[in-house]
């Protein structure tokens, strides 16, 4: 599994209904395993950002087929990031010339 941050923006829509965004958040972890995703942790946060995942995923693929579909939505727009762990970052360092 790959480690993975989502940063989260409301969109007009989404701010309107804030309300709900702990309920969509739900929705959205479902969704997630369904995909082989596992949500590690939402942060709502203050700031340039609305809110903070923290996903691990089976590939590139899978994140992005997640965020598109949670997009799609209306009430969120994202950025993903790959991470890499410090042993992963080793393991990337040993390959360079």
């Amino acid at each position: 599994m790959a480690n993975y941050i989502v940063l989260v923006n409301f969109t007009d829509q989404g701010i309107r209904n804030v309300k709900q965004t702990t309920e969509r958040a739900k929705v959205l972890n479902a969704a997630a395993a369904r995909l082989g995703i596992k949500i590690k942790d939402t942060y709502w946060t203050m700031g340039a950002y609305d809110a903070v995942l923290l996903a691990d995923a089976p590939d590139d693929d899978s994140i992005t087929a997640l965020a598109l579909s949670a997009g799609s939505l209306g009430n969120i727009r994202t950025q993903t990031m790959r991470a890499y762990s410090a042993d992963e970052m080793s393991n990337i360092l040993s390959k360079l010339p």
